[in-house]
């Protein structure tokens, strides 16, 4: 990927288009963010680069010595990596290493701000968490219709049905849709379209996955 930052989902709103339709919007927050780290297949066994975001008031002292390797004296919340493809090239100048993207050029201990790599109407990639819905039966969970609203039922408007198989072959296959946990797990959309940028975060078309104030990754499409 050439280009990747990490954000926090902060609000949910609207906007018009320029043919006058409604279309929603979520905003990212994506200051402060740090180069921590960059990995290399000869030492790590993969290119990849770290990231740091988010301030907090107290780091494990693992996180401290990244950060202090880094030169970044900004408290940092989180870390997160996005494995590089072979467009990056991994330099190392004055026994440093470098990241090269085309004509730019980023060092550990660089702040990375969204206008860095992204720009008006360039198309991304979001991953996030999203939320949790608890346990949830197959109507919520899955759309099932559920059973019909007369007869005589009683008990049955929102079941499942028969899960069941005949004597062959005779056990429930893996991946049936019934009822279970709902929510709280990793989510990947592609496509978003940034409507509006600057130094601190930027505005993409549609709603992203999650809950305020969580922590997303975003990377070039």
């Amino acid at each position: 990927m050439t280009g990747f930052i990490l954000g926090t989902k902060e609000d949910h709103s609207q906007t018009f288009s320029e043919d006058g339709i409604r279309i929603p919007t979520t905003f990212i927050l994506t200051s402060p963010c740090y180069i921590t780290e960059i990995k290399t297949k000869e030492r790590d066994g993969y290119n990849a680069v770290q990231l740091g975001f988010g301030t907090c008031n107290k780091i494990q002292k693992p996180v401290k010595g990244i950060l202090d390797k880094a030169g970044i004296k900004t408290p940092l919340h989180f870390l997160r990596e996005f494995t590089l493809t072979e467009s990056v090239k991994i330099l190392v100048e004055n026994k440093k290493k470098i990241l090269q993207i085309g004509d730019l050029k980023l060092e550990i201990g660089h702040e990375i701000k969204p206008t860095t790599f992204f720009k008006i109407g360039d198309k991304v990639t979001i991953s996030g968490y999203a939320k949790g819905k608890g346990f949830q039966g197959v109507v919520k969970r899955h759309h099932f219709k559920g059973g019909s609203r007369t007869h005589g039922q009683s008990d049955r408007e929102r079941a499942p049905g028969s899960i069941g198989m005949t004597t062959t072959p005779g056990r429930v296959f893996k991946g049936k849709r019934m009822a279970g946990r709902m929510g709280n797990q990793r989510v990947t959309i592609k496509n978003y379209k940034i409507i509006e940028i600057s130094d601190t975060g930027f505005t993409v078309k549609g709603l992203v996955p999650g809950a305020k104030r969580q922590l997303i990754e975003i990377s070039s499409a």
